[in-house]
């Protein structure tokens, strides 16, 4: 990438096909599986084409997810999988957080997103709470996070600094308007190596998310 990390135009810019195919091998050396789509409804398609009717899926908080549909797929009516969200949120979280915990935490695929993918293999997620890290870390059978390829990075240093400079800004914003609060970067998640076969990552090749 030769854009200024310092600069916000840098948060959002598309790498080249050679930055591009050289961050797939790398993902690929460390256990992540990867495929690669034009845009948001074939990541959509990709995504759905992974799970098996009928199994639990735990669609953690993501605007990526949202923006190409597959939330929707998920936790909607007419959904064909057994949603661990609308699980979830049926429960008192005042008296029942730690089933809360449970269902989330362990659902057979977790869905998601990822703040920033580096040059060399590692995929870095940010969270206030926390909430989505657990089922990332470990608590999943499988992990599916979609991202566009404008979070892809040189480094962690750029992972962490596109964290704080960029995503937080936005994802503060999203968090005012949905519940009434600010967000912070309370805790960072830092997948570096995985069995293979558990995590899968779909890039797509727009703009999407933050």
């Amino acid at each position: 990438m030769t854009a200024n990390l310092n600069t916000e135009e840098s948060f959002t810019t598309l790498p080249d096909e050679r930055t591009l195919t050289a961050t797939v091998v790398a993902l690929e050396e460390h256990g992540f599986s990867v495929e690669v789509v034009d845009d948001r409804g074939a990541a959509r398609d990709a995504v759905l084409g992974r799970i098996p009717q009928g199994s639990s899926v735990m669609t953690n908080t993501s605007v990526t997810l949202q923006e190409t549909g597959i939330e929707e797929a998920i936790n909607g009516s007419d959904s064909s999988y057994e949603s661990a969200r609308n699980k979830m949120m049926a429960l008192d979280y005042q008296t029942q957080a730690q089933q809360m915990k449970v269902i989330a935490g362990q659902a057979d695929y977790a869905l998601g997103s990822v703040h920033a993918v580096t040059a060399d293999g590692a995929l870095v997620i940010a969270s206030a709470s926390g909430s989505q890290l657990a089922a990332y870390a470990w608590g999943a059978a499988n992990v599916i996070f979609v991202a566009g390829v404008q979070k892809l990075v040189p480094s962690l240093q750029a992972a962490h600094e596109r964290i704080a400079q960029h995503s937080l800004k936005l994802e503060d914003a999203r968090a005012q308007a949905a519940y009434g609060q600010h967000s912070y970067i309370g805790k960072l998640l830092e997948i570096r190596q995985e069995l293979p076969g558990r995590v899968h990552l779909v890039l797509i090749r727009q703009h999407v998310g933050f």
